[in-house]
């Protein structure tokens, strides 16, 4: 069977590829392993992720999106022609056509960049549509109807807060704070607690494991593994969920504190419906335990949902696009 249309949640951390009617096929860290001295591509996705840390000098695992959008175009490149060709199939004669997500807070240069990024990866047409939008369609969230809805999309790069009625984003606001900060930050918290180095994927694994948005009376403990910076020798540590809570809060509180700058430029009749509705969070930070009572919290009470599968949100918006790509043609995209 021949794919003619292909949806990609381009995520800092992650990407999602998603066929109609064959649903999501390919989900795979956002990273591609280099090889210096000739600069060739040795590695994209999760072979690509089992390198970080592991690589002699020569090879480097990088991660060619920043903040969601592109640090490096010609890794970016490589990597999207890897996942449209891992996507059609090798015996596939027809390019096609190719909706991306991007953040909302994206600046013509950064989205010109995606757009040829995408057509020199073998798309035959490319159209980008913004995260917000796409992680409201994904959470089922009626995008078109006159009454306001919130989303709250935290992915690996960004947050992005909006305000989504009539078909369109109405106020929104674009974080570079999300997955990837909360790694770091765990990262800095051990070091500075402990005086012990853990590696990225460490990290991530404690986030994973027990990572909280808020203090837990559960005893939610992870041993980890890193170097002593004392004695330079390796080090067992057993971390609890409320040391996770810590070390997140700064950047919980940014988030929180986008949420309330988009409350304060929505219009009122539109607040009025977010608070009878609630607000939905989605993209793989919604994994975090208590994520949604910590919004409430900090929302003055209204209430919040996360979607369901809300790390696939953002790509089952593509798909919706996809099915019905010729009405979504003349109102959300833009075309080259």
């Amino acid at each position: 069977m021949f794919t003619r249309q292909i949806g990609i949640d381009l995520g800092t951390a992650n990407t999602i590829v998603f066929v109609p009617s064959r649903g999501f096929i390919i989900n795979e860290p956002t990273i591609v392993a280099l090889s210096l001295p000739d600069n060739t591509v040795l590695a994209v996705g999760k072979e690509a992720k089992e390198m970080i840390g592991r690589t002699p000098d020569d090879i480097v695992a990088y991660r060619p999106l920043k903040d969601g959008v592109i640090a490096d175009y010609y890794i970016t490149r490589a990597m999207l022609k890897y996942f449209v060709a891992k996507a059609v199939g090798s015996l596939n004669i027809f390019k096609p056509e190719v909706v991306i997500s991007v953040p909302a807070g994206i600046t013509p240069t950064e989205r010109r960049a995606v757009l040829n990024a995408a057509l020199d990866a073998g798309a035959r047409e490319a159209y980008i549509v913004k995260e917000p939008i796409l992680a409201a369609l994904g959470a089922g969230i009626p995008i078109n109807s006159p009454s306001g809805n919130m989303i709250i999309n935290i992915g690996g790069g960004t947050s992005e807060v909006a305000v989504v009625s009539l078909g369109g984003i109405v106020s929104w606001s674009s974080l570079r704070v999300a997955g990837n900060k909360f790694d770091q930050a765990i990262t800095d918290y051990v070091k500075k607690k402990y005086a012990i180095s853990i590696g990225e994927q460490m990290a991530e694994n404690i986030k994973f494991e027990i990572g909280a948005a808020l203090p837990t009376k559960e005893k939610l403990e992870f041993q980890i593994r890193g170097r002593d910076l004392m004695s330079g020798l390796p080090k067992d540590l057993v971390i609890n969920a409320n040391e996770v809570a810590e070390a997140l809060k700064p950047h919980l509180l940014d988030i929180a504190a986008s949420v309330q700058n988009v409350f304060n430029s929505t219009p009122p009749e539109l607040v009025a419906d977010i608070m009878e509705k609630g607000i939905i969070l989605s993209g793989g930070g919604a994994h975090l335990r208590y994520i949604d009572e910590f919004f409430k919290r900090m929302s003055g009470g209204v209430q919040t949902y996360i979607a369901e599968e809300p790390l696939f949100c953002v790509a089952k918006g593509t798909g919706l696009i996809l099915n019905h790509l010729d009405v979504y043609k003349r109102t959300l995209l833009n075309k080259r």
